[in-house]
């Protein structure tokens, strides 16, 4: 296993808490993209926390690793994440996607300290990624670009074309990306294969010239040794595919697209608080009975 009990169990406690303020948010907000910002959760905390070389007091840096969050209708739970960060004001949250507040439900780089890129219409993210991890070789710096994108938006052709590219630079040693799926089977108008089968989506990455891992993304030492392998890297690019659960973590929005965007009543907003509370503690018994 790649992680010490002890940071298995501070990271379970940092995911813990980004979904619960992400959830927060979005009751603030009077509705958000719950669904997939809970199963991407895990994946982001591994990021900022653990692998991404992030320093969140030199956001700046000109020799950060960049993180390209594709799926950009996360900013929902993007904006707890650098909250918890100190990048953004804990109280602001309260003002998410409200009149004059600087969170919009898809964040703004200009106006987000930490945020690498403003990403909004699907698909686009994937060349933006490419376009940094290119800027790395020009220049002579060392950092790697991490891309997230979300399993809908595989139905664009601009995803695919940026894989093309990727495995091209890749292949002539002027590329360090590493692509990270959140295959979580749904989106906004129902399950990804009844909309636009996406299967064999494995097949599909192999085909574009990437060496795949399918991993259970909500399984922090797992995930873990899936990013330790591509971080190593390797003579393709690598393609994380996170299997992960749409709304994981609360029983009425696990595994239903019809949580992609939803508000939340007083009731729904409480049983939500109880169910995190109930998985966290599930999640944290296993690494007391595991973690080494």
């Amino acid at each position: 296993m790649a992680l010490t009990k002890q940071e298995w169990l501070d990271l379970e406690k940092k995911a813990a808490e980004l979904r619960e303020l992400c959830l927060d948010t979005v009751n603030w907000a009077g509705s958000g993209h719950w669904g997939g910002s809970s199963s991407c959760a895990d994946i982001m905390t591994l990021l900022y926390y653990k692998y991404a070389n992030f320093d969140p007091k030199n956001p700046a840096d000109p020799d950060r690793d960049r993180i390209v969050v594709s799926k950009g209708h996360v900013g929902i739970l993007l904006a707890p994440l650098f909250a918890m960060l100190g990048l953004v004001k804990k109280e602001d949250l309260k003002t998410f996607n409200l009149t004059g507040s600087k969170l919009g439900i898809h964040l703004d780089s200009n106006k987000v300290k930490g945020l690498d890129s403003s990403t909004g219409s699907l698909g686009h993210g994937s060349s933006i990624a490419v376009g940094m991890a290119l800027a790395a070789k020009l220049q002579g710096k060392k950092y790697k670009t991490f891309l997230v994108l979300g399993d809908g938006e595989c139905d664009e052709g601009s995803v695919w074309e940026a894989a093309m590219s990727t495995a091209h630079f890749k292949n002539r040693g002027t590329l360090d990306l590493i692509t990270i799926v959140d295959r979580n089977h749904n989106m906004i108008d129902g399950n990804t294969e009844d909309v636009m089968a996406l299967e064999p989506f494995e097949d599909k990455w192999k085909a574009f010239g990437f060496e795949t891992i399918v991993v259970n993304g909500h399984d922090i030492p797992a995930l873990a040794d899936a990013l330790e392998r591509a971080i190593a890297g390797g003579a393709k690019p690598f393609c994380i595919i996170a299997d992960t659960v749409k709304g994981e973590g609360v029983s009425y929005a696990a595994g239903n697209y019809k949580w992609h965007y939803g508000a939340l009543d007083e009731a729904k907003y409480t049983t939500a608080k109880k169910d995190l509370a109930e998985y966290a503690a599930k999640r944290i018994e296993r690494v007391n009975k595991e973690g080494k």
